[in-house]
């Protein structure tokens, strides 16, 4: 028996996802503006980024804690939170030129993309049954668009002022609630997710099904928040001015096709398999780095295309199958703390690759990244045997 819903369902889900995680690299996009404006040091790239992971972490616990996706209507949650992250994000123009105030408000930014980004997921969840991991496929690849989307507007806008982007990714964002909530009504399969159970963190170290998964997306998280910080540094060897953004807009956004056909290729091949395959190959992309860095034009812009594919695109095969694993009662509780952990991990990472970046050469610093594909790997072994 098949399901049926609006056609119109999961273009909007992912249209609003797009917008709302826009917020997420919002300072990104504009970090060179903000370290000429304000003087920023060059490490205040890697502590802005990690403030807004670290705001995500804790928003995610809150909500899970809270049970607030379940005591509210889900798309109203996803509203409030999209609105709210959209004034915080244009706070920017509005606090002291200093980077204490502005690591307060990317925090808080980070705390209502945890209104957004898992919200959308469990509203997705609502009105698929069945294929939910094609589904969850597209819906991460749009998460992967809206991270690159402030360094495309940054590329468009090359004249506009940095306030300018700023006030426009809040714009998009907001108009992405707008959207969802008016467009897309809670499902006929929502559920309730429990709150976070205190057996939870003792089953991802000691259930093996669930400890492969959950330490190889571990891995994955140590490599793809810190490549996405790096990026720009990576594109300004070879390019400079609007010419950056927009490299960098492309190489973030391409991570869309490696979870969109990721998706598709994980119903014929299993989800194990794609997510390793991925995993081994943006684990490669690190490791050749250094002869990359000094390789013809040509093979440094296929080497960035592949790298930009296969770093995101095991993400949703990472979720897909430690929801599989887990037992039916405990399966939202294992995976928000799965993605609480790989997050936190990532708030942690940041500012020591940033800092090693601005320190060392890049030709030394991003075969580091390749510790976390091999170790995820490495977890993963049960799985592919």
């Amino acid at each position: 028996m098949t399901e049926t819903r609006p056609r119109h369902i999961l273009p909007a889900i992912a249209v609003a996802q797009l917008a709302g995680s826009s917020l997420w690299f919002a300072t990104n996009g504009v970090m060179a503006d903000l370290q000429r404006d304000w003087g920023l040091p060059e490490v205040a790239l890697g502590w802005l980024t990690a403030a807004v992971q670290a705001g995500f972490v804790a928003g995610t616990l809150a909500f899970a804690l809270l049970t607030v996706a379940d005591r509210f209507s889900p798309r109203r949650v996803f509203l409030l939170c999209a609105l709210a992250g959209a004034l915080f994000n244009a706070a920017a123009l509005l606090v002291p030129e200093r980077l204490a105030p502005l690591l307060a408000i990317r925090f808080a930014t980070g705390f209502f993309l945890a209104g957004i980004y898992p919200v959308g997921m469990k509203i997705a969840a609502g009105w698929y049954e069945r294929g939910l991991g094609g589904a969850l496929g597209f819906l991460v690849g749009a998460l992967v668009l809206g991270t690159a989307l402030p360094h495309g507007l940054r590329a468009l806008g090359a004249e506009l002022p940095w306030q300018g982007v700023i006030l426009a990714v809040s714009a998009i964002a907001a108009a992405g609630g707008l959207l969802l909530n008016a467009a897309v009504p809670d499902g006929p399969h929502l559920r309730r997710s429990p709150a976070i159970n205190p057996r939870t963190l003792a089953l991802i170290w000691r259930d093996p099904a669930v400890r492969a998964p959950a330490f190889g997306y571990f891995g994955h998280m140590w490599e793809l928040y810190s490549f996405w910080t790096l990026v720009p540094a990576i594109v300004a060897t070879r390019l400079a001015g609007a010419a950056v953004s927009a490299a960098a807009f492309g190489i973030i956004a391409a991570g869309f096709l490696g979870c969109a056909v990721g998706g598709l290729l994980a119903n014929r091949h299993g989800s194990a398999r794609v997510a390793a395959i991925q995993l081994a190959t943006s684990g490669l992309c690190c490791l050749i780095a250094p002869a990359m860095l000094q390789a013809p034009d040509t093979v440094f812009v296929v080497w960035l295309a592949v790298w930009g594919v296969a770093v995101v695109g095991d993400s949703p095969q990472f979720s897909a199958l430690t929801a599989s694993a887990a037992p039916r009662e405990l399966v939202g509780s294992v995976l928000t703390l799965v993605n609480s952990i790989g997050f936190a991990l990532t708030a942690l990472l940041i500012p020591v690759f940033a800092a090693l970046a601005a320190a060392w050469p890049l030709a030394w610093v991003l075969p580091l990244l390749a510790l976390g594909p091999v170790a995820g790997l490495a977890a993963m072994r049960p799985l592919l045997r």
